[in-house]
């Protein structure tokens, strides 16, 4: 037996033995992988991409029905977005890294390079395509390196991997995620493209439905042996993180399934993690999610305003039923905003508005109750909790449990302007479980006026993603950004994770990425209306929750990217003024 154990509880002997055929299958598979020239990787990219833009239709369906969101439901166009639209995009961004690279150019070649803070550089990282520039305009990203990481180290890093394609990272296991659909094959495609390593894909029982699809889509990663792709329950995943053949774990889940892997369950479990003894004795890395802020910077809002920016809190928090590890959870505002009460309205009322949607993910009921109990004075509108914390209250509960479920707490912090900010990124810091996503709220003539102070302030903000007037799955959704915690954690305190994912620019040194996007949609936007703010051609975003032609238009939008035609783009475009 090839296996780490003889034996699995829960799983049978053909289990196991199915089990060590597939990796058995990934080690032929991974001298194949290394023999592979880079343009020949690129190559191979573009059959992926092909099937995915065949399965998009069956992809997005599929998940939304397992999800409980038939035909007609306004969010369905969620699972466009978030499962195939993603996974195209970043086949496109590693097509272009691997083909430069095979022809001898740098992946960071024509890009702009520039300075935060604290000695960063800075990588200019969207928009880098034409489409982009018009379809997203007003909202740009931006990779931070580590300080101390120059611009000639940055582009002498750029490439990881694939700038020694001979030289094999063997076999690993992705534990894929349960709740969205792309983030267990981008994942994948990481490992190969940042590591050279071939994967072991695990799926979430949650995406059965969807592994017939993937093995359609991802065919071509599959028959050389680059990929495998398995079901399996809990005992599956110790099985195999167990496995002496497989060198590496990657999970997209929770920091108690990633303690239960490498450190055990029990009195066993804690003994080890007090002796520093983990029972995992590969290297693991890992996205585990969070409690993420939504800061509030005080200023002089119209009611516009107001309404659109509560309808993007709603988004953030309520987007897959608030099944997301960057869902917003804790808003932060100012006590001393003369418009706070107006706000307060306007942000109740957004949140109850949003279409009603099943609360799916497997223990989010659980989690719903556990809410209630901690906050038995919430509002309870629909589906759905606002906590708002008074003077007194204790938020405790709030500030440490990611609830994982349409749950939205609302804060208040002292100060305007750069007092408010600094105290509020302070909060966000050192009150709130996590590093994974910030996002803030902020009016152009505010900003302006902060000048300097609020380049430093974001410097100060330890999150791996933030977003400034857009959410951080703006992030999330662009390949040549970077998607992961804030550097520092280890497997002792993991907070949100290990290491990034994404990064279709393969750059080494990552500490977060930026997104900046316009404070006032289209046609406030306008340069007459807009008070010094960017420009966008989008009216409300589709995938904001309460955009009435949401769903046609991330169909529209993921069609378009698979397949290109102008005639369709029009079409979309022209839905997208009516949202």
């Amino acid at each position: 037996m090839t296996s780490a154990t003889a034996a699995t509880p829960g799983l049978t002997d053909a289990e196991r033995a199915s089990l060590d055929t597939a990796i058995d299958e990934l080690e032929t598979g991974s001298r194949t992988w290394s023999a592979l020239g880079v343009g020949q990787r690129a190559t191979l990219l573009r059959a992926v991409r092909t099937a995915v833009a065949a399965s998009a239709e069956e992809w997005a369906h599929t998940a939304a029905m397992s999800k409980g969101l038939n035909g007609s439901h306004p969010l369905r166009g969620e699972e466009w977005l978030a499962g195939p639209y993603s996974v195209l995009g970043a086949l496109d961004a590693y097509i272009e890294t691997l083909s430069r690279l095979a022809e001898g150019r740098n992946p960071l070649e024509g890009l702009q390079l520039g300075r935060a803070p604290g000695g960063r550089t800075t990588v200019h990282a969207f928009p880098l395509t034409g489409i982009d520039k018009v379809l997203l305009s007003g909202f740009t990203g931006e990779v931070w390196l580590t300080p101390g990481t120059t611009p000639r180290s940055a582009r002498a890093g750029a490439g990881l991997a694939q700038r020694t394609p001979t030289e094999s990272g063997g076999v690993g296991l992705v534990l894929g995620a349960g709740n969205v659909t792309s983030i267990p094959v981008l994942d994948v495609l990481y490992e190969l493209l940042a590591h050279n390593r071939v994967a072991l894909l695990k799926v979430n029982p949650t995406q059965d439905a969807l592994v017939p699809i993937f093995e359609h889509a991802l065919a071509a990663l599959i028959e050389p042996g680059f990929l495998r792709i398995v079901r399996g329950s809990g005992e599956t995943g110790a099985f195999l993180t167990a496995h002496k053949k497989l060198v590496h774990v990657h999970i997209t889940g929770s920091a108690a399934t990633f303690d239960t892997i490498v450190w055990g369950t029990g009195a066993a479990g804690k003994r080890r993690r007090r002796e520093n003894r983990p029972q995992l004795k590969k290297p693991i890395t890992a996205e585990l999610g969070g409690v993420s802020p939504i800061i509030v910077v005080p200023g002089e809002w119209t009611d516009a305003d107001l309404t659109f920016h509560a309808e993007h809190i709603a988004t953030m928090r309520l987007q897959n039923c608030g099944h997301n590890c960057i869902a917003g959870q804790v808003v932060i505002m100012s006590s001393d905003w003369a418009q706070r009460d107006a706000f307060r309205v306007a942000l109740r009322r957004a949140y109850a508005k949003a279409p009603e949607r099943p609360i799916w993910y497997p223990g989010s009921g659980d989690r719903m109750q556990q809410a209630s109990d901690d906050y038995p004075d919430a509002l309870v509108l629909g589906d759905r909790l606002l906590v708002e914390i008074g003077d007194g209250d204790d938020a405790s509960a709030l500030q440490s449990t990611e609830y994982f479920a349409p749950v939205l707490g609302v804060v208040e912090v002292a100060g305007a302007g750069q007092t408010f900010l600094d105290a509020a990124i302070a909060y966000a810091n050192d009150e709130l479980q996590g590093t994974l996503g910030a996002n803030l709220l902020i009016d152009p003539a505010t900003q302006e006026s902060l000048g300097t102070g609020f380049g430093r302030a974001i410097a100060e903000l330890h999150y791996g993603s933030i977003a400034i007037n857009a959410w951080t799955a703006f992030g999330f959704i662009t390949p040549t950004l970077t998607w992961g915690a804030f550097p520092g954690n280890t497997i002792d305190e993991v907070g949100s994770g290990l290491s990034v994912v994404h990064n279709a620019l393969l750059l080494d040194n990552v500490e977060r990425s930026v997104v900046r996007g316009p404070f006032r949609p289209f046609p406030r936007s306008l340069p007459m209306a807009n008070g010094g703010g960017r420009f966008t051609i989008l009216p409300k975003p589709p995938w904001f929750v309460t955009a009435r032609t949401g769903a046609v238009v991330s169909e529209g939008l993921t069609r378009f990217r698979a397949t290109g035609g102008i005639l369709g783009l029009a079409k979309t475009l022209f839905q997208a003024l009516r949202a």
